[in-house]
């Protein structure tokens, strides 16, 4: 009797929680005839204000070591209609720019994980609802988790 009872409470709490996360995902359509959807869902945190996400996209591409490298491109955030969550879309990346440092031509190039260009881009962390973000086929998506404490430090006057 007390399994029985302990049972259906488990299942009480948790049913919601799964419910959710598949209702959710109903609001993201499958990925378009070319494109690829990456699917994230991060961990419950006391208190989320303090985190964000960042979102980085690029390919996996064989290159020398001595120059650094970015691809053309951005991550546009949309809101789905009718249900108002975000989601992330890159259209289109490259083309592929550099710095030009001279390298020997007979150095054996290795394979790095190139990025868009320019800042960070970071979105707010909500463990309830998954992040989604559609990119063309090769592409990748990787992500980094930010956070701070509640400790703010005061300016001074200048």
């Amino acid at each position: 009797m007390k399994l029985t009872l302990i049972a259906s409470l488990l299942f009480l709490v948790l049913a919601p929680q799964m419910s959710l996360a598949a209702d959710n995902m109903k609001a993201f359509p499958p990925a378009e005839q070319g494109m690829v959807r990456y699917v994230l869902q991060v961990d419950e945190k006391e208190n989320e204000s303090l985190f964000r996400v960042e979102l980085i996209v690029g390919k996996t591409v064989l290159l020398d070591d001595a120059n650094n490298y970015f691809f053309g491109g951005e991550i546009e955030k949309k809101v789905i209609n009718g249900w108002g969550f975000p989601k992330y879309v890159v259209t289109d990346i490259g083309p592929m720019g550099g710095t030009l440092m001279a390298v020997d031509p007979n150095v054996k190039k290795t394979p790095r994980f190139i990025t868009l260009g320019g800042d960070p881009y970071l979105i707010r962390y909500n463990s309830r609802l998954p992040i989604v973000v559609y990119v063309p086929e090769g592409v990748e998506v990787h992500y980094r988790l930010w956070s701070t404490d509640k400790k703010s430090i005061k300016f001074d006057k200048g």
